[in-house]
């Protein structure tokens, strides 16, 4: 078993050096802050437990890059794993008590893994998420176990980049490699994850944030078999396009949304529903338009509207999958807008009819669009599951400071994040460089 020393005599490794260009970057200052960082999480584990032998493990976050709103019904989406991501120190523990300390909070989230019943007073909490994870894995047939760990994310709550999906990710990989011998697949660990996220926390998400996550790089997912989903790496490099992908922080408080995310599945359900299917993925939009007069009064245009959305935006996924495999990237850049044009005006996820005082998305994607006939080429669209917080931007690396430094003069300092595509995902590390 690796011990603390051994893992920090790891870090000076010329591997890490190695593994960290492909997770973080290529620049050795960044290289040298992740060392920095993961050093500082081995003290603070040291600070909280006796165990001297531990692991490391790295979980991207997202971003969306096509098809918003589209997993629910059963429909394909298009998005890639970040430089951004949770990080562990962990070791396992002979009890069945799982330990964790999450940067930023005082206390540690403790699970008794002997009761792996859903806890009301758990619900959208970190103990729901180790709870749920362990229930799933013991209903499939999974090995749990007790560990200890201490967690740090980058993936900031609220930035559209799936701070929960990363973490969920990560407690299932920890489970994976101390209980399993790393055999769960990646997909597999996503569904777990969203299971636990679903039934434990109380939160109505798809599947493409956790998939993403576990998977990495540029991926499509067809969640026509939602058991199934059917997921291909993309591969095309944004680097050597000269772009760089930018995720612009609106702020905005998500705490009063779970309405209107709810919302947007159960309505494109509804319209389904009334063409005998049981999703949107199940219906046509000729069929749709036709029998539009028949079934606005029973279930809002609203409704009719955000089915027209999914259905556009479910082929705009296969045309961005082509654009980028013919390295057409003039086409995706315009499908991206295309998405972003039809989210706005179809979907209606930029903004909550509950405070219409608040519309930091829509100000950001006006701001941007504006720039962009400046600049010339790039795109803009609200990110994830939208009504507040983030827009995704792609941008010619020659404008991307000055563009900074307009939206942080609008949204604040450190609002723009500038990404990169994460070609790996979720990581044992010591098995990787053993």
């Amino acid at each position: 078993m690796p011990t603390i020393q051994d893992t920090l005599n790891l870090l000076q490794d010329k591997r890490i050096d190695i593994l960290f260009n492909q997770l973080y970057s290529h620049e050795t200052s960044i290289i040298q802050k992740q060392i920095e960082r993961y050093t500082v999480l081995i003290n603070t584990f040291q600070s909280h437990f006796s165990n001297d032998d531990i692991h490391l493990f790295s979980t991207p976050g997202r971003t969306e890059i096509g098809g918003n709103h589209t997993d629910h019904n059963a429909g394909r989406i298009l998005a890639a794993a970040i430089n951004l991501d949770s990080v562990a120190v962990a070791s396992k523990m002979d009890d069945q008590k799982v330990t964790l300390y999450s940067e930023g909070f005082d206390k540690p989230f403790i699970v008794q893994l002997n009761d792996l019943n859903p806890q009301d007073n758990e619900k959208e909490s970190t103990q729901s998420l180790i709870r749920g994870i362990a229930a799933r894995f013991q209903a499939l047939g999974f090995k749990i176990g007790g560990f200890s760990a201490c967690i740090t994310s980058d993936v900031l709550v609220g930035s559209g980049l799936s701070s929960s999906a990363s973490v969920e990710v990560l407690i299932g990989t920890i489970f994976n490699a101390f209980y399993n011998q790393n055999k769960i697949s990646p997909k597999e660990l996503a569904m777990i994850g969203q299971y636990a996220e679903n039934v434990f926390f109380g939160k109505p998400c798809g599947l493409m944030d956790q998939t993403t996550c576990a998977v990495g790089g540029i991926v499509t997912i067809d969640f026509r078999d939602a058991e199934h989903p059917e997921v291909q790496k993309v591969a095309f490099d944004f680097n050597a396009q000269n772009t760089s992908i930018l995720v612009v922080d609106t702020g905005g408080n998500h705490a009063d949304l779970t309405e209107d995310y709810a919302a947007v599945p159960n309505e494109m359900k509804s319209v389904a529903k009334k063409l005998g299917g049981q999703v949107v993925r199940d219906i046509c939009a000729d069929d749709l338009i036709a029998a539009t007069p028949k079934i606005r009064a029973e279930v809002g245009d609203r409704a009719i509207l955000r089915a027209l959305h999914f259905l556009g935006d479910n082929q705009r996924v296969v045309d961005q999958v082509e654009a980028l495999q013919q390295n057409n990237f003039d086409r995706f850049l315009q499908l991206v807008n295309d998405s972003g044009n039809s989210s706005f005006k179809w979907l209606q996820n930029v903004y909550t009819t509950k405070n219409v005082f608040e519309q930091g998305v829509s100000l950001a994607l006006a701001l941007t669009e504006n720039y962009i006939r400046k600049a010339g080429k790039g795109a803009c669209r609200v990110h994830g599951g939208g009504f507040a917080g983030t827009i995704q931007v792609f941008l010619h690396n020659d404008f991307v400071q000055d563009y900074i430094q307009l939206m942080e003069s609008v949204f604040g300092k450190g609002s723009v994040q500038v990404l990169t595509v994460r070609p790996v995902g979720t990581l044992h590390i010591n098995l990787v460089i053993g």
